[in-house]
Parts: C-alpha cells; sequence; structure tokens
C-alpha cells in the first residue's frame, strides 16, 4: 500500500512586494497549519518524504506541520509543484522512489484541489465534502493498492481523510 498526502498551503498574505511566489502565511494560516500539524501527530501519519512547492507559503506551512508534528522527514523543494496542473502532478509521483510509501507534499489549489479529485476512484461523504473544494490548510489522505508509485493511475485512490482547519480547531 502506498500513501498519499496532499496539503494546501495555508492562507497567505494577498499581495507580496516579491510577487506571488513570495506571499507570506497570515496569522490565521500560520495558526491553521499547526493544527494540522497536531492533528497529523495525534493521528500516528508520519510522511517519509515531504515534497513541497518553492513559493514562500508553501514552504513556510511545511515547517509549522512539520514542527508541531515533530517530523524529520527528508525534504525535496520542487519546482514543478508551484502551481502544477494534475498531469505534472502525476508525472512527478510516478518519479518518487520505491522506498518511500508515504509521500506528503504541500502545493497549491487548483491544482491539488483537481488532482485528488481525478486520483480518487471511491465515494462518500468526506468525497462529497472534498467536491466542493479543498480551502488552504486543507489535507487529503489517498491510499493506493499498489507497490509502486509509477503504477498508480487516476482513480485507483481511496479517500482515507480530508481534513480541513475547521475540523481540527
Amino acid at each position: 500500500m502506498l500513501r498519499l498526502i496532499l496539503l494546501r498551503h495555508a492562507k497567505a498574505a494577498a499581495y507580496a512586494g516579491g510577487g506571488d511566489a513570495e506571499r507570506a502565511l497570515t496569522t490565521r494560516g500560520r495558526s491553521a497549519a499547526r493544527d494540522i500539524g497536531v492533528w497529523l501527530a495525534q493521528a500516528a501519519i508520519k510522511p517519509d518524504l515531504a515534497v513541497i512547492s518553492t513559493a514562500r507559503r508553501t514552504r513556510e506551512t511545511w515547517a509549522i506541520v512539520a514542527d508541531a508534528a515533530h517530523y524529520d522527514a527528508p525534504v525535496l523543494d520542487e519546482q514543478r509543484l508551484y502551481l502544477a496542473e494534475p498531469p505534472v502532478l502525476l508525472e512527478l509521483m510516478h518519479l518518487t522512489p520505491a522506498s518511500v510509501h508515504t509521500l506528503l507534499c504541500v502545493g497549491h489549489n487548483p491544482g491539488f484541489h483537481d488532482y485528488a479529485l481525478e486520483m480518487i476512484g471511491t465515494d462518500g461523504e468526506a468525497l462529497m465534502r472534498l467536491e466542493r473544494g479543498l480551502p488552504t490548510a486543507g489535507l487529503v489522505i489517498i491510499d493506493f493498492d499498489a507497490n509502486h508509485w509509477r503504477d498508480v493511475q487516476q482513480g485507483s485512490g481511496q479517500l482515507v481523510a480530508f481534513v480541513t482547519p475547521e475540523d481540527v480547531a
């Protein structure tokens, strides 16, 4: 079994002097990231690898989540995650090393929301909630019955959890 954790960055400032990629988290965003990190720690979910978009808001989100969850997983900064569309996300997932069983990615909408919906082949209440949107600091956990990331295909995942900051506050 392989597990994919998609985490949308927490709430960020509307503008930054250095452009979109330099937007920092707001106070609300930092609080939400901390709450999600605490939830992950309580759920005993630990990634083998964290792949993070190079945008400031994603790096800040990861730093807060990792601190709150007491993570020490290796981190890969990935420029291609910045505003990535689902085909790019699938390609990146297929490149994940076989030694990684739980992959956590921190990135952006609309790509993360669209990708999560494309990868999930199950239905249920959590999926109906997810279909309405993936809010900032929203977390999606998808399990795949596969031994290698390169074998994972669209629609083959099972939604394990969809958690928002409102759920854990």
